[in-house]
């Protein structure tokens, strides 16, 4: 492992909603880490984002924070359509990055990002913080416990109803087919489905169909998709987002019990046998990536090996892809 500096200095591209709360705060208290500088295209807004989070450098131009020497490492937060571009720009530059998720627009340009951080021996991340959170290892807990016996299958199903902006015919870049084919299940669907292989392995057959029904936007809003792990657990899902409703529930069988749970939704962790039911409450932290940015420091030091790798960023990628049915 590297000999990294004391303190690792990063820089966020593009400093937009997600690094306000969910990502941005987390970089800044780990120990070990420090977030040194920001980039948005908008001159302005960098400065603004810099000044309310006390982070000393902004820049408008990705190469210029890239291949700033002050920069250790980068985290790349920008739509999936550019995720490539900067990515292979760190790789050039020789530093670690993570990566928001969907890792990229297509299974292809995951690999070819995979390929530039393996052939310079750098570490890749990618921002499925699910991985690292306490509600969702607690559920590995009870699997890996044999709590319901051997694991049969997951079913997942998620809805929700057409925003203000969909219905309205804003624009927004997550319905926007030529950044994200599959809209909010690129950008929604994709932290469930990576979840599913960290629980239950890679997946080795994927199959699913996909349609925009509403007419509302480029991308495709309904996909349903069924799957099997190389485990032998086979999974089924629905994901529309034009419904009435919002609705998000998965449902764990196995041989002697069933979990059930939400990806999104704050509710409790049930755990179902033939003579319990218990509920947990797991709470998420404020900052909801911060375990995920620990892990990266760990995994930086020598100290374990992140769950979120650029490998498993890219497998994710296949079976969404696979699951477009396009």
């Amino acid at each position: 492992m590297e000999n990294y500096p004391k303190i690792i200095r990063w820089g966020i591209i593009g400093c937009g909603d997600v690094t306000e709360r969910k990502s941005g705060p987390a970089y800044q208290k780990t120990e070990g880490f420090e977030l040194h500088a920001v980039m948005r295209r908008d001159a302005h807004k960098a400065a603004d984002y810099a000044k309310r989070h006390n982070v000393p450098k902004f820049y408008s131009d990705a190469d210029a924070l890239i291949n700033d020497p002050e920069i250790d490492a980068v985290y790349i937060a920008t739509p999936p359509d550019t995720h490539k571009l900067y990515a292979l720009k760190v790789a050039e530059a020789g530093k670690p990055c993570c990566i928001e998720k969907p890792m990229a627009p297509s299974y292809h340009e995951c690999v070819a990002v995979c390929e530039a951080f393996e052939k310079k021996q750098l570490p890749l991340f990618v921002a499925y913080y699910r991985r690292s959170l306490p509600r969702f290892l607690q559920v590995k807990s009870w699997i890996d416990e044999g709590k319901i016996g051997e694991v049969r299958h997951v079913n997942w199903y998620l809805s929700k109803t057409p925003s203000p902006i969909d219905l309205l015919g804003e624009y927004n870049w997550r319905t926007d087919a030529k950044i994200a084919k599959a809209g909010y299940f690129d950008d929604l669907a994709s932290h469930g489905l990576d979840l599913f292989v960290y629980l239950f392995g890679n997946a080795k057959k994927v199959s699913g169909n996909s349609l925009n029904q509403q007419g509302l936007y480029s991308a495709n809003d309904a996909v349903v998709a069924s799957w099997v792990h190389e485990s032998g657990v086979t999974g089924t899902g629905s994901w529309n987002f034009g419904s009435f409703e919002r609705a998000d529930s998965v449902t764990i069988i196995g041989s002697e019990g069933k979990i059930e749970f939400a990806v999104f939704d704050d509710v409790p962790l049930v755990l179902t046998t033939a003579n319990n039911r218990k509920e947990l409450e797991i709470p998420h932290p404020k900052n909801i990536q911060l375990y995920h940015v620990k892990n990266m420091h760990e995994h930086l030091r020598g100290n374990g090996q992140h769950p979120s790798t650029g490998l498993t960023g890219a497998h994710t990628s296949w079976i969404m892809e696979s699951m477009m049915g396009i």
